[in-house]
């Protein structure tokens, strides 16, 4: 008798566990909320459980919720190797110690005969384009490198496009933007700003034409405060606003007298922060990192770095110049301005001969991310990346 007992109550404790999984299996808000807290790369696996659980994961309040519990940062930048132009390949450096690696090597997600390069990083996507020489003969790619997943952007109606700039902010939307810039065909002087929605699907005419300076850098947009930021070597800086859908002047920092163009060595956006690094005087090794105010009042200067002892423990970083005062006889790029969570966390990444390197903007230490091998045609001081090639990457289940 006992035994029959035994034997039933287990069978019922069998069964209440099974009930138990059951509910939680059925329990939608709860597979949800156990979901958010897994690594990005495991919940986009998880996709294939189910067609049901691929409808969870793809839902994009689930994809904006994830993204605003995690707050993911740059994982790791992107290296474009700029021997190699078509198909060409990326180094990979992880910043953070949980990277998971390269999210690709060559750019294959689709079979482009004329290959693929990355024309901009925003955020958690990339705007890609083909390597072709006539503009409006290539063809444009929103890209998310994390789920694989890509969109081919239609022609805006304009024939004269100049350059398209993607603006994405996953914690205000999961639609993202495109901003075209474009010659008008009634006078080759005056441009003309077509906007781009991904949760349309259309293009459409922003503002009126405008002129611009000669100077303007299309190809190296920055997205930052809602806006989309092109510099000028010698005009004027222009930012538009893609929300208001409103043109803007940028201040400069003023280019020094007997000088007629601007020595960035560095402007990017990294975690709501706006950076310019400009390097003139006879000491390139010393130089200050400057913010932009949130209401483009003025660019005020954030970090002061010395890059001394980095030349002491890195001689190859000096070259062999008789004139002291040449501006490059010190070797170093600068790739990219992270900015921590936390203030104390944030760092530089430059590029030395044969060596990519952190730089603490706190202490002032350094720290070896990644060594490269030399080319056969390299020479003294010999630098593979600038931050130009350079492209931040930050994991996330952002849909295209």
């Amino acid at each position: 008798m006992g035994s029959c007992e035994n034997q039933q109550q287990r069978s019922g404790g069998d069964l209440g566990h099974e009930n138990q999984q059951i509910k939680v299996a059925n329990n939608d808000d709860l597979i949800m909320e156990i979901l958010l807290w897994l690594p990005v790369k495991s919940i986009h696996r998880f996709k294939s459980v189910s067609k049901h659980w691929l409808s969870l994961i793809s839902n994009p309040e689930f994809i904006h919720n994830n993204y605003i519990r995690n707050r993911p940062s740059v994982s790791g930048l992107l290296l474009h190797k700029s021997s190699i132009l078509i198909n060409p390949e990326f180094e990979f450096i992880p910043l953070v110690d949980n990277a998971t690696g390269a999210p690709f090597i060559p750019l294959t997600f689709v079979n482009d005969v004329a290959g693929i390069r990355i024309q901009q990083s925003c955020n958690v996507l990339l705007c890609c384009c083909s390597f072709r020489m006539m503009e409006y003969r290539k063809i444009y790619y929103i890209y998310n490198p994390t789920t694989k997943e890509y969109k081919i952007l239609s022609r805006p109606s304009g024939k004269n496009v100049i350059s398209i700039s993607l603006a994405f902010d996953p914690l205000k939307s999961p639609h993202y933007k495109a901003v075209s810039f474009l010659w008008c065909d009634t006078s080759p002087e005056n441009y003309q700003i077509e906007i781009y929605s991904s949760e349309t699907g259309l293009w459409r005419s922003s503002g009126d034409p405008f002129t611009a300076s000669n100077g303007l850098l299309h190809n190296f947009p920055v997205y930052w405060n809602g806006a989309i930021h092109w510099l000028s070597m010698w005009g004027t800086s222009l930012y538009y606003n893609v929300d208001q859908e409103r043109l803007g002047m940028m201040p400069m920092p003023p280019i020094p007298d007997g000088l007629n163009e601007r020595r960035t060595r560095y402007f990017g956006e990294s975690h709501g922060h706006l950076h310019l690094i400009e390097i003139y005087g006879p000491c390139p090794t010393h130089f200050n990192i400057f913010e932009m105010e949130n209401d483009y009042s003025r660019w005020f200067v954030k970090y002061h770095v010395n890059l001394d002892a980095a030349t002491i423990a890195y001689p190859e970083m000096i070259q062999n110049y008789l004139d002291a005062s040449y501006l490059n006889r010190f070797a170093f790029s600068i790739l990219c301005v992270v900015r921590g969570k936390k203030e104390d966390d944030s760092f530089l990444v430059l590029h030395i001969p044969g060596r990519v390197l952190s730089y603490h903007l706190k202490d002032r230490s350094f720290k070896k991310l990644l060594d490269i091998l030399p080319k056969l045609d390299d020479v003294e001081g010999s630098l593979h990346y600038i931050s130009e090639s350079a492209y931040q990457h930050i994991e996330s289940l952002s849909s295209v």
